[in-house]
């Protein structure tokens, strides 16, 4: 039984060899560790840019004399850089959505207020509206990476530096059926994402056009293609379909002590267990942290779908709204009901490559079922925040977004669009400034 947010690794890693049937059997048993959710976590992405000039590239000393001022800061939440310089921060398991908002934001606080002194500032966008990818970080794992994605297109380079988001990270639920059972929540993060992914997108521009996509954040990871950044059908048992794709999904790169690492062609893990040199038990653990699925098990569900949000608190709106949903019994039932007619728009895909997530990304809350089933999801939430713990002032963040955005068919990244457009009258947030 899962009591806490957890990585998808053991205590133990070996350096043994590893058959196919054992990749098998480790996957399904520390990938969904299941027990009565009680658990929440969040990971923020931001962009960094200059605080008075937003669309000035950060020259790189700037930015390494100001991440080492952040790494004295004593947070509770741990601090990592982004291959582009993004920053992130993750949460602890929080035992409740409002100790997860309220040791977040006290980490954000404090994080902005040395970038200030520095003259930077975060921007909450799926995307850099204006500057083109330049990588920050230069790592064997991010040569290795980039050159891996790079076969795919410019997408993983973009991916890599030029993109941020909200990611929520939950419990996998119950092993027993039923509204909060692991297998229910599993579909339900997969449907309901495609919800998730267009209600909060925030990502219509690069390079300071438009991109004819509300969310091009989504679009990007759709590019980069199924292996690396698509999920398992949602057919059977999540348990054997997650270890299926772990297995059937390509090696990024096979590291090494000294030198550049490897980065073979079209190389399955399966394929490398039965290989001469087959893979150890660390080679699993990392293999995992190459698969970028918009619904990654760790041990909990990670939810990775939802664009970076605009304005100091945007964050918080799309953490509720999603732990509502999920968590409380009653709206979690209710919107399994409110989405399942879209299911049939996910075939016979899996997310994020079907028609479904498409639509959701290119058109946002202007398709009209997307926007039916966003308005039933935010209602339903808004429902469940109090009886989740919610306090007065996250259900209010909650209703604005829902009669600014999706009451009306929009999403920030109309925001965007129409400061572009020189037609804006309603921007929301601070970091929406051209």
């Amino acid at each position: 039984m899962s009591d806490s947010v957890s990585d998808c690794t053991d205590e133990t890693p070996s350096r043994s060899a590893l058959t196919e049937a054992e990749v098998e059997a480790l996957v399904r048993g520390i990938c969904f560790k299941t027990g009565p959710p009680r658990t929440v976590g969040v990971e923020v992405e931001w962009l960094v840019h200059e605080l008075r000039e937003p669309r000035l590239p950060v020259p790189p000393e700037r930015l390494e004399a100001a991440y080492a001022a952040l790494r004295t800061l004593p947070l509770s939440s741990p601090l990592t850089v982004e291959p582009g310089g993004q920053l992130e921060l993750s949460s602890p398991p929080a035992a409740s959505l409002m100790e997860c908002v309220g040791t977040v934001s006290a980490d954000l606080t404090a994080v902005r207020a040395v970038l200030a002194e520095q003259g930077l500032a975060l921007s909450g966008n799926g995307t850099d509206p204006w500057r083109t990818p330049r990588r920050f970080l230069h790592e064997p794992r991010y040569d290795a990476m980039e050159a891996c994605l790079d076969r795919t297109g410019p997408a993983g380079r973009a991916m890599m530096c030029s993109s941020a988001s909200v990611q929520v990270c939950l419990d996998a639920g119950h092993e027993e059926p039923g509204p909060l059972g692991h297998g229910r929540r599993w579909w339900l993060s997969h449907t309901l994402g495609a919800v998730l992914v267009a209600a909060f997108a925030n990502s219509p521009l690069i390079g300071g056009a438009p991109t004819g996509w509300r969310s091009t954040r989504q679009l990007l990871w759709t590019e980069i293609g199924a292996g690396r950044a698509g999920g398992p059908a949602l057919n059977g048992d999540p348990r054997a379909a997650w270890a299926r794709h772990v297995l059937d999904a390509p090696v990024m790169c096979v590291r090494r002590d000294g030198g550049p690492w490897e980065v073979p062609d079209r190389l399955t893990f399966r394929q490398w267990t039965r290989s001469a040199s087959p893979p150890t038990r660390e080679d699993l653990d990392y293999h995992l942290t190459t698969l970028f699925p918009p619904v990654r098990p760790r041990g909990h569900l990670e939810l990775r779908m939802i664009d970076a949000q605009p304005g100091d608190d945007g964050w918080i709106v799309p953490l509720a709204v999603t732990t509502a949903l999920f968590d409380d019994p009653e709206a979690a039932e209710s919107v399994y009901r409110a989405v399942k007619p879209l299911a049939e728009r996910a075939r016979p895909l899996p997310a994020p490559h079907n028609p479904l997530w498409i639509d959701a990304a290119r058109y946002g809350l202007t398709d009209p079922e997307l926007h039916e089933a966003a308005v039933a999801a935010f209602t339903t939430a808004l429902r469940a925040l109090p009886r989740i713990g919610a306090t007065e002032g996250i259900t209010a963040a909650v209703s604005d977004y829902l009669e600014r955005y999706v009451l009306e068919g929009r999403t920030p990244a109309d925001d965007l669009l129409d400061r572009l457009r020189g037609t804006d009258t309603r921007a929301y947030g601070k970091d929406l400034r051209t």
